[in-house]
Order: C-alpha cells, then sequence, then structure tokens
C-alpha cells in the first residue's frame, strides 16, 4: 500500500504545481489528464504484478486508494469538457449554463441513490461484492465500462465512487465560478455593516461554516429563498472573517465518518448546560 501511496504523493505535487503555473484552466486540465493517466498506469501494473494479501486488503484498494486518483482523471476531463464549452457572452448565459451542468452532475446522484448512500454512509455490507474483482454478477449495477474491459483492475463499483468524488469537486468549481459571475454583476456592500461591527470570530473556521450550513437547511431565513453565498457573505463581513472554499469545506464535514455535526452538538451540550446552572 505504501508504494501507492508513493505514486499519489508525487502526482498531487505535480497537480498543486499546475495549479499555480497555470491560470488557464483548460491547459491545466489538458497536462492533469496526461499526467493521472501515467500514474494509473504505474498503479495498475503493480496491482497486476503482485497480488493483495487478503480480501480486506484488495477491497480497501479498491473502494479507497484507485477511486482517488481516478476521481482526478474523471474531475478533470469533465471540467475539461465543461470549459471548453463555455459560454463567451453575457455573465448571465454562463451563470445559466454552469447551473444546467450542476443539474447534469446531480441527476448522477438522483440516478444512483442507493449507492451513493451507501458510499456517504461508510457502509461495507456489500464490499465484498462491489470492490473484490471477479464478482461480475450482471444483476449488481455498475455503470463502468472498464468493469467489462479491465478485470484485472476494476471491480463492479470503484468507478462509481470515483465519479462520486469527482462529481462533488465539480459542484464545488461550478459554484464557485457562479459566485465570481454573480458578485460581478450583483456585489452586495456591506462596507458600513463591517466598520460598525466589532464582533470577530475567534473558533475555527469550519465551525462557523457547519453553522451556516445548519441555518440555510432549517428555511428560518426567508422562508429558504436565500442562497448559502448571501449567508456567507454577511457573516464574513459581520465578523470579519474569510471563509474561504466554504464549499469545499462543507464537502470535507459530510465526509466525516463520525460526528458530522460537531459544532451544532457541542453548542447544544453548552446550552443545556448553561440552562442547568440557571436552574440550580
Amino acid at each position: 500500500m505504501n508504494n501507492f501511496q508513493k505514486i499519489i504523493n508525487k502526482l498531487e505535487a505535480q497537480l498543486e504545481s499546475l495549479e499555480i503555473e497555470d491560470e488557464n484552466i483548460i491547459l491545466r486540465s489538458e497536462k492533469s489528464i496526461k499526467l493521472i493517466k501515467q500514474a494509473l498506469k504505474r498503479i495498475r501494473l503493480k496491482v497486476i504484478q503482485s497480488s493483495f494479501s487478503n480480501k480486506e486488503e484488495e477491497i480497501i484498494f479498491f473502494k479507497n486508494i484507485k477511486p482517488k486518483i481516478f476521481s482526478k482523471l474523471i474531475y478533470h476531463a469533465k471540467l475539461f469538457n465543461i470549459e471548453s464549452k463555455r459560454p463567451r457572452s453575457s455573465d448571465k448565459s454562463q451563470v445559466k449554463y454552469f447551473n444546467e451542468q450542476i443539474d447534469k452532475l446531480q441527476n448522477y446522484f438522483n440516478e444512483n441513490l442507493e449507492f451513493y448512500h451507501y458510499y456517504r454512509r461508510g457502509d461495507t455490507f456489500l464490499d465484498e461484492h462491489y470492490f473484490l474483482r471477479g464478482k461480475s454478477d450482471i444483476r449488481l449495477f455498475s455503470d463502468s465500462f472498464y468493469f467489462y474491459t479491465d478485470e484485472e483492475f476494476s471491480t463492479s463499483h470503484d468507478c462509481s465512487v470515483a465519479t462520486i468524488i469527482a462529481y462533488d469537486l465539480l459542484m464545488i468549481h461550478l459554484k464557485k465560478e457562479i459566485d465570481k459571475l454573480e458578485n460581478n454583476s450583483n456585489h452586495i456592500s456591506l462596507q458600513y455593516l463591517q466598520k460598525q461591527s466589532k464582533m470577530t470570530w475567534t473558533s475555527q473556521k469550519v465551525s462557523l461554516i457547519e453553522l451556516i450550513y445548519a441555518i440555510h437547511s432549517t428555511d428560518v431565513i426567508n422562508n429558504g429563498n436565500v442562497d448559502i453565498k448571501e449567508i456567507a457573505c454577511i457573516v464574513e463581513q459581520i465578523f470579519k472573517i474569510d471563509l474561504g472554499d466554504y464549499y469545499r469545506a462543507f464537502l470535507e464535514i459530510r465526509m466525516r465518518k463520525k460526528g458530522r455535526t460537531k459544532f451544532l452538538d457541542s453548542l447544544k451540550e453548552s446550552l443545556e448546560k448553561r440552562m442547568s446552572e440557571v436552574d440550580n
């Protein structure tokens, strides 16, 4: 497994260098695809030349390790395609185009909801069917032709995991691009509010992001007719904080295996403790 990790670390370093060096998304994705394909070829060769010690090791590889790399290939291939067809006209038409792409990505999750929830919940009871080679049961849904054409390096659902990871990242990218376009055409000025406020956020950014998403999820502002970015923008101004890539941060919150609402749980505990102290 360590040999695989070395290849992954080298690839991630190369991709990070491209992020810094090349601002052109299309060219960067093109270069990234070449690097990822090379890394996948090296890993495939290692898998074919040496066998896994046991079933558990094979499951870990096809559920976690291969999708980590393969998702990057799917991400950059889709990103290249999306950006190549991006309208060069008004901001409004670009926003419409990106929202249409988000809908297409969301359709994939909707069409594969059962496996999506299985993976997101961290379930394992079907892992031997999904992530071991040679389990060629056509009744188990698989959207990957690699499963049929490269049985030595594929299982029925490793590509599905990679697709989920890639599409999550694509949705983050698209939402960020929409934010940029909408902020250019409809910038909300809160300078006065920022000057008046003396409050600063002194906990972790991820805790504030968790709180923002919780507020947005309850529809308590404008009966739910408000976008997450509007809430985030106001909160940033009030607390004089840059939340950074809060879409990606929310993805990491969702990926937590235990305690996905750690900050909200601590708020509840603190409030109940205060109430108990007042009652005594």
